[in-house]
């Protein structure tokens, strides 16, 4: 029988399997021989031992989409990064190293500002001018009292989305909002650190409809740019694409060049500020990690 593995909690891997039944099982040793480990979101076999208590044994992973490191996730059409608007406020870096990342596994990316009530028009407004070139669609949502704009649904349906973000966004509430039948757990914010409690402890997929699933997450508190050169790092800039053509160099790095179509336009203020300051550093971390 095929079926989707949900969760993996301490040996056992949990497939939400065709019959509609979710089977506990063991992953036979082949995989470990191989230096293949199974993931959340893998499209599986398995045979079922038991069907009156459910359990059965994992025999093959089919053929991945896409896998992703951090999340620990496969097979995924697309990812929700939340961040709320407040009460933690933004790590814009953070947000702009998972976007990096997202588009280097070519997995597409949703922003989701949650917790809209916390913030004035101006904040957001704000948010919305930071974002609106980086080529992703952005919401702005509030989770807390089961609001989730029917926009957002549509993106959601039908696709296996990774919900990712840092602790006491609202990751787990949207999952809430979206279905009935699986409670995640939710946590308060710290009021003295100003983070969130962990309480998502490992990676899960969970079924919100037809043929739609979240995979939620642990929050994430810092994420380090894998495989990429500083030089290739403005190709992730989506709002830099269309002042390259009136730069005088061609494959300028938009920092010391003279003549520079985007430092012209972040002088124009066509630019964010934000996202232009995340990039240098990016380029300053990335050409500092080559030397060693």
């Amino acid at each position: 029988m095929q079926g989707k593995i949900i969760k993996g909690i301490a040996g056992f891997y949990y497939i939400y399997a065709r019959d509609g039944e979710v089977y506990a099982c063991r992953a036979k040793g082949i995989f470990r021989r191989d230096g293949q480990k199974p993931l959340v979101g893998d499209d599986v076999e398995m045979t079922v031992l038991d069907s009156g208590e459910k359990e059965g044994n994992l025999t093959e992973i089919l053929p991945r989409k896409n896998s992703l490191l951090r999340p620990a996730v496969a097979n995924v059409d697309q990812a929700l990064v939340i961040f709320a608007v407040e009460d933690p406020k933004p790590n814009f870096m953070l947000l702009d190293r998972f976007l990096i990342t997202m588009e280097q596994e070519g997995v597409p990316a949703v922003i989701c500002f949650n917790k809209k009530d916390l913030a004035g028009e101006d904040s957001l407004r704000a948010l919305q001018e930071i974002y609106e070139g980086c080529g992703c669609p952005v919401f702005f949502t509030s989770f807390s009292g089961g609001e989730v704009s029917g926009e957002l649904r549509q993106i959601l349906r039908g696709k296996t989305t990774v919900v990712a973000g840092p602790s006491g966004v609202g990751k787990s509430s949207l999952t809430n909002s979206l279905q009935s039948e699986v409670k995640m757990e939710t946590g308060d914010i710290s009021r003295k650190l100003k983070r969130g409690k962990h309480t998502t402890r490992h990676s899960q997929i969970v079924p919100v409809g037809r043929e739609t699933f979240l995979v939620d997450t642990p929050g994430f508190s810092s994420l380090y740019l894998m495989n990429l050169e500083e030089q290739e790092l403005k190709d992730y800039f989506p709002e830099f694409r269309r002042y390259e053509g009136q730069c005088r160099f061609q494959g300028c790095r938009h920092i010391h060049e003279p003549d520079c179509g985007v430092k012209a336009a972040l002088e124009r203020r066509e630019i964010s500020s934000v996202r232009y300051e995340n990039y240098l550093e990016l380029y300053r971390e990335l050409k500092e990690k080559r030397k060693y």
